[in-house]
């Protein structure tokens, strides 16, 4: 017997079983999907670590899925297991009888039905959907659980029988249904408020030198995005307000030994995934600038490692980079007492003193907040970190 466990390194918080995609008896090769889990970032199918059959189920539907907790078990045929699968020893009940969940008749193959885990049939049942007439879009045209949300969604299902009549559709064809991970966002938004009182300073930065210098840096081949100054001038502005870098404690404030920032990244449908920086304070700009775009890559791509999107002290939410002009973005994660929100980049018509006259000037200009825990950190703390900030960007030196 191979065991099967939940991956040590996973995206996202917290991971539960969303279906499974192999039923107890099923003949399984190695590295065919047996599970999908999710998480509040990603959904991930966990490979069979061996050939043989699937003979017990540990974990079901909607089941919590902590980090090497035991998903399930394989009777191997002989073949040798995939490196890191743990051989599992058979659970002999006090009754002497066999353990629950183990290798029984094999439902016959191509019947639909057998290839529904059991959070798509339940849909379907609930929905008085005909899964046969949803186009699939998991492995081997596999009708997975957002598959059928799709379907309940839109006017286009077909109901079994009368079904539709006797339990009427929930959803109407503009109605978007709750996945778990927008499910596991609203319950992260909702406690960050409740638990952490939130307040917003606002500032305006000039981006001139910023974009002269990043300008003359791509003319010499190195080519920066504006988060990598923003995320170098963030980590130096720590310098005059330490605690922005720290967290609440029921004893104390926490200060982080080390600058990390958190990035936000958004996956379009799918989320957003926050990278993080380490030791930020350490790095060069040019440092900072490779490592945001391999993070950003690796983000899109679902290749982070859970070490990469855990351990941030601070998180930069760029908006404008989706064309926000101004927000007010909500501390997400505990271990956090500050939140820094760059709107859009805009020419604006700004007054300034020229040889001790006024005169208006157009310059590239940016609104800039900082969303703090009013525990943590206090206004005159806030304030004198946007201005230190905001003084880095507008003094960038030349290239």
């Amino acid at each position: 017997m191979i065991e099967v466990r939940v991956p040590d390194e996973q995206e996202g918080t917290k991971a539960v079983v969303r279906a499974w995609l192999k039923q107890i008896g099923d003949a399984v090769a190695e590295n065919d999907p047996l599970v999908e889990l999710e998480t509040d970032k990603v959904t991930q199918e966990v490979p069979s670590p061996a050939t043989g059959v699937l003979a017990e189920i540990v974990l079901d539907t909607d089941a919590e899925a902590a980090p090497g907790a035991l998903l399930a078990r394989i009777e191997t045929d002989g073949t040798p297991a995939k490196a890191g699968a743990q051989e599992a020893k058979p659970a002999a009940s006090p009754t002497g009888e066999a353990p629950v969940g183990a290798a029984g008749p094999r439902p016959a193959s191509g019947d639909v039905e057998t290839r529904l885990s059991p959070s798509v049939r339940r849909a379907c049942l609930q929905n008085g959907i005909d899964a046969s007439r949803i186009e699939g879009t998991g492995r081997n045209g596999r009708v997975t659980r957002e598959d059928v949300d799709r379907a309940i969604a839109s006017a286009t299902v077909v109901s079994v029988g009368d079904a539709a009549t006797a339990q009427p559709r929930r959803f109407s064809a503009q109605d978007i249904p709750h996945d778990r991970m927008r499910l596991t966002i609203a319950e992260n938004m909702a406690r960050a408020v409740a638990e952490q009182p939130h307040v917003t300073a606002v500032f305006e930065a000039d981006f001139s030198a910023i974009a002269a210098h990043k300008a003359a840096m791509a003319a010499r081949g190195v080519r920066l995005s504006y988060t990598a100054y923003i995320v170098t001038a963030a980590a130096e502005a720590k310098a005059v307000a330490p605690a922005i870098n720290g967290r609440w404690e029921k004893d104390r404030i926490a200060i982080s030994p080390t600058i990390d920032i958190g990035v936000g990244t958004a996956l379009g449908e799918k989320g957003l995934v926050v990278p993080v920086v380490k030791d930020a304070g350490k790095l060069s700009l040019e440092q900072i600038g490779a490592m945001l775009d391999d993070l950003t890559r690796r983000a899109r791509d679902g290749k982070l490692e859970r070490s990469e999107v855990s351990g941030g002290s601070f998180t930069i939410s760029n908006h404008g980079v989706s064309g926000s002009l101004l927000a007010a973005p909500i501390i997400l994660h505990q271990g956090q007492a500050a939140i820094l929100g760059v709107g859009k980049l805009q020419k604006r018509v700004i007054v300034r003193e020229v040889d001790g006259e006024d005169a208006i000037v157009i310059l590239p200009m940016a609104y800039v907040t900082l969303t703090i825990d009013h525990r943590v950190v206090d206004g005159h703390q806030t304030n004198a970190w946007l201005s230190r900030f905001v003084e880095i960007i507008e003094n960038w030196p030349a290239a």
